[in-house]
């Protein structure tokens, strides 16, 4: 049952707990008391709604930041992480493989705002070694929704 729950409202987080019960095939308290239960053990950490921002008249900016670090000892990443992490301005923070240690995803009203973000506050931190900004341009697909759908045809079809 957890699992179907999950599946469900991680496309759709404003399912109704009654529309869910007759989805699952299940008694809406049990499905009720399943969602509480996952929301008390952080399974379920919020719900949040998707927005393409660029339909609506509010600039705004996502950069990808990659971050090279010293791992403090006896913490790892952890403690950088969690300095990077309570800055205002950043989304999220991922340990990644590769040539770099974490991912930073932060959004600013403008390439300068996100690059001062970067070299005055992240840059200059003890830990970090080396960072490369990567604007996104364009979003195509999004938590698993495509926001650059074709426009239809509207002409009309002519048959002989």
């Amino acid at each position: 049952m957890r699992e179907q729950i999950l599946k469900i409202i991680e496309r759709n987080s404003r399912v109704d707990i009654k529309e869910l019960a007759v989805i699952m095939g299940a008694p809406e308290i049990d499905v009720a008391n399943e969602l509480k239960k996952m929301e008390e053990e952080g399974v379920i950490c919020g719900y949040h709604t998707l927005i393409d921002w660029e339909k609506t008249s509010i600039e705004k900016v996502t950069a990808l930041i990659e971050v090279r670090v010293t791992p403090q000892r006896g913490q790892g990443f952890d403690s950088i992480a969690e300095r990077i992490y309570k800055y205002p301005e950043v989304n999220s923070v991922y340990l990644i493989s590769g040539g770099f240690d974490l991912l930073v995803t932060l959004e600013g009203k403008s390439l300068k705002e996100v690059s001062n973000f970067v070299s005055d506050k992240l840059s200059t931190l003890d830990s970090v070694l080396s960072t490369a900004t990567h604007f996104i341009l364009k979003k195509y697909k999004d938590h698993g929704t495509i926001l650059a759908k074709k426009p239809e045809d509207e002409r009309m079809k002519v048959t002989p």
